[in-house]
């Protein structure tokens, strides 16, 4: 009877201690689940020590409009912190000469799910030489400091982002990158664009007066499409429109950009292959 007590007693603790170590894994899993489906590019400690500061995106780094989401944790207790101000500075460091890039700060100092949601328009490509500085201050305990993270970007295939010389400002270099449709189908599609022009090496403010023409065409086809709606300004350099697709096959998106009724730029273009 002591035995069996015993016996008793033993598997409980048993069932207990698996029951527990579940709810651990369970546990942990949730506090990140909401980077399950982002590609880690780095993780650091800011250099007062006090966060722990790791740099995501949906995908590897191209040469073309990027989402990127920072987490921020605090480094003693590795606790995802919700309340900061975050700001990023891209640099790209060439053997004779170093700019930046156009980017989009956090919109607000509250994460979304865990996360501060951020931009880049990597205007080319570098397996050396690209940087993302991240400046972070956290409101709850008042920790302040910053991390730089190497990044490697690649050229995508096809272009995604173009930069030329204004026509009306030969000076200056406008970036014109697009955003979507990433997953284009047979029919009007949300098209979108970023334009951004050169201020200087450091500064690629968002353009926000131009209008913007597009015009698909089917190369080996001879025709384009109707119903078309050409993109405008909404915020931030973004211009959103929508891009009619009437078969699958190459498209070519041709653009037409005018500050007011002066030609910008009309040889940038965009190719969509529909499968």
């Amino acid at each position: 009877m002591k035995v069996s007590m015993k016996l008793l007693v033993v598997g409980v603790a048993l069932m207990s201690a698996i029951l527990g170590g579940c709810e651990k894994k369970e546990h942990n899993h949730h506090q990140n689940s909401h980077t399950d489906n982002l590609v880690l590019l780095g993780t650091s400690y800011t250099d007062e020590g006090s966060m722990k500061i790791s740099l995501y995106s949906t995908d590897s780094l191209y040469s073309r409009y990027t989402n990127l989401f920072i987490e921020v944790r605090d480094s003693a207790t590795d606790a995802v912190i919700e309340d900061a101000e975050i700001t990023i500075m891209p640099m790209m460091e060439m053997p004779t000469m170093m700019h930046s890039a156009p980017f989009e700060d956090p919109n607000s100092t509250s994460a979304v799910n865990g996360l501060f949601p951020c931009a880049v328009v990597f205007q080319m490509p570098g397996d050396m030489g690209w940087s993302l500085t991240v400046n972070a201050h956290e409101h709850v305990n008042g920790g302040m400091g910053e991390v730089t993270f190497p990044l490697m970007v690649k050229n995508p295939a096809p272009t995604r982002t173009r930069v030329v010389t204004p026509i009306n400002d030969p000076a200056s270099r406008l970036v014109i990158s697009y955003v979507q449709p990433l997953n284009p189908k047979v029919g009007i599609n949300d098209f979108e664009i970023t334009l951004h022009s050169r201020e200087t090496m450091l500064s690629w403010p968002g353009i926000e007066n131009y209008t913007v023409e597009i015009e698909p065409e089917m190369p080996s086809m001879g025709h384009g499409s109707p119903n078309n709606v050409n993109p405008t300004y909404t915020a931030d350099g973004h211009y959103k429109g929508q891009v009619n697709f009437t078969m699958t096959g190459l498209w070519r998106i041709n653009l037409n950009i005018m500050d007011g009724s002066t030609v910008v730029d009309s040889t940038a273009y965009f190719e969509v292959t529909l499968q």
